[in-house]
């Protein structure tokens, strides 16, 4: 009887895992389907197949975290060591740097959105051209938007290592911006 108790035990642990295995596998799969997708996405054919899927991937979900401000995303994204090679006077390096810019410009554009107009992939790089949208409803600094749109755009060039964002240079149009806020 210990012996068939066993076996049937062993039979549920393991249909157990099965289930779970399947279940966390359509969650991975509902998760990539949710992520942006680039208007437009050019890769370099000299890259093996896993290596642009894992290079997208780390790139649209740290896109996703710009567009949708769910900071779950771009941890997913950046590697623990993490560097912004062009981060502006103050900005904290590491993972948590982005996640305090983030939240920051939420409370000034809480509908903030981001659209990957663009995307190339080559090399350990992944270049996104971004379109931001929304509208100045919140504090920025010492200002109080009024409703006014927000919409410019930027460039991320991303380094990919072993399916992570291990650094990026970045370029916003900040005129643009400061204009559309009313700061200059």
């Amino acid at each position: 009887m210990p012996q068939r108790f066993n076996r049937s035990r062993s039979l549920y642990v393991h249909g157990a895992a099965m289930f779970f295995g399947l279940a966390l596998s359509g969650a991975a799969s509902a998760a990539t389907a949710d992520l942006v997708k680039p208007g437009v996405l050019l890769v370099d054919k000299s890259l093996a197949p896993a290596q642009v899927h894992s290079m997208e991937i780390a790139a649209r979900r740290y896109d996703t975290f710009w567009h949708t401000g769910d900071e779950a995303f771009a941890r997913e994204a950046l590697a623990d060591n993490f560097i912004d090679k062009t981060p502006p006077a103050g900005r904290k390096q590491g993972p948590e740097g982005p996640l305090l810019a983030s939240r920051a410009f939420r409370g000034a554009v809480p509908d903030l959105s981001c659209e990957v107009e663009q995307m190339l992939i080559a090399g350990d790089r992944v270049v996104a051209h971004l379109h931001f949208r929304g509208h100045f409803t919140g504090t920025f600094g010492e200002t109080q938007g009024r409703g006014q749109t927000v919409d410019f755009i930027a460039t991320d060039i991303y380094q990919i290592d072993n399916g992570k964002i291990a650094a990026n240079w970045h370029i916003e149009d900040n005129l643009t911006l400061m204009k559309q806020l009313g700061m200059l």
